[in-house]
């Protein structure tokens, strides 16, 4: 064999070695990709609460990105003024918090629509916040009426409200002491959107509950009470919220009462005997108020009593004339 001849072999079994070189580690690349992308969707499929802060981070990133598009480099003209209006105008939509109560389950609409009349608020945004919290609760495996009860006791869900000690938002949350909380949501301004808020509370009651180690507890804690000797009824009024708009979830909220019945005429002769009995027996500790509200109701008595009697003289003369 020539020179040339061996060297043109050599350059071509050169090549052939490179490239089954290189489909090896293509081949071994692709598969080590493979297994990374099982891994990772094995690690979120069992870790719900990385997926969970993947989606707020991806979420958080793409209203960066969106918030990023200065508006005032599209005015330039009045055409590019109208450009930037409607710009504005859709990623105002976007970000609303508020969806049609009618599309979410029978029971989280009926609690949305209760919530909204008591605390004279919009349905919609509260539809967003009903959903939410059911989401959460399932989640934190806690209650979600017992979420939205904090959320009314707390702020009656305002999310712009704050209290003279610094705590924010719809639940409340002390954002200078949990500011780490709010880093995953992009700072500590989003104390004051209405699901961040909700969801930061959430983790600070669950580290509340498992610090007490009871419900009760924890929302002594939660209210900042937890060197006090009392809470000053805030626990109370929680779990006293969160009973009925657990018996709204549950169907059973907006039953009317059972009118009381009214006594006859002529039982009402015997009524201020009856009241005072009555009065006397559920007589709470006595107090300016309670003393007045009883000479009403006593007096009350007597006016109803003088009715037949004053009926009953007015017969008998009338008898009597003729």
């Amino acid at each position: 064999m020539t020179a040339p001849a061996q060297v043109d072999a050599g350059v071509r079994s050169l090549g052939a070695t490179i490239s089954r070189g290189l489909m090896t580690m293509a081949h071994n690349s692709f598969a080590l990709i493979g297994l990374v992308v099982a891994f990772c969707a094995l690690t979120l499929v069992s870790r719900p609460d990385l997926r969970h802060a993947g989606e707020v981070q991806l979420r958080s990133w793409l209203q960066a990105r969106t918030h990023a598009a200065p508006v005032h480099e599209l005015a330039g003209t009045e055409a590019d003024a109208s450009v930037g209006d409607d710009a504005t105008m859709i990623a105002a939509v976007d970000r609303a918090t508020a969806s049609n109560p009618q599309q979410l389950p029978r029971n989280q609409a009926a609690v949305a629509y209760w919530l909204a009349k008591k605390y004279r608020v919009a349905p919609e945004p509260l539809a967003v916040l009903v959903s939410e919290a059911y989401l959460v609760g399932k989640e934190t495996k806690l209650d979600p009426t017992l979420i939205l009860a904090i959320m009314a006791v707390e702020s009656s869900f305002n999310p712009f409200a704050q209290s003279s000690v610094g705590a924010q938002g719809l639940m409340q949350v002390m954002t200078k002491i949990h500011t780490d909380k709010y880093e995953n949501f992009g700072g500590h301004f989003a104390a004051f959107d209405p699901v961040t808020n909700l969801r930061v509370g959430v983790k600070v009651l669950q580290e509340c509950i498992q610090r007490a180690g009871s419900l009760e507890g924890g929302l002594k804690y939660y209210v900042g009470a937890a060197n006090l000797p009392t809470d000053g009824g805030y626990a109370a009024k929680v779990m006293a919220e969160h009973f009925r708009i657990k018996q709204v979830a549950d169907g059973r909220g907006n039953a009317p009462k059972a009118p009381a019945a009214k006594p006859s005429l002529s039982a009402q002769a015997d009524t201020p005997a009856n009241v005072q009995t009555v009065v006397d027996k559920a007589k709470p500790p006595s107090n300016s108020a309670t003393a007045g509200a009883k000479a009403e109701t006593v007096a009350l008595a007597d006016k109803q009593a003088a009715v037949p009697a004053a009926a009953k003289a007015e017969a008998t003369t009338v008898a009597m004339g003729s």
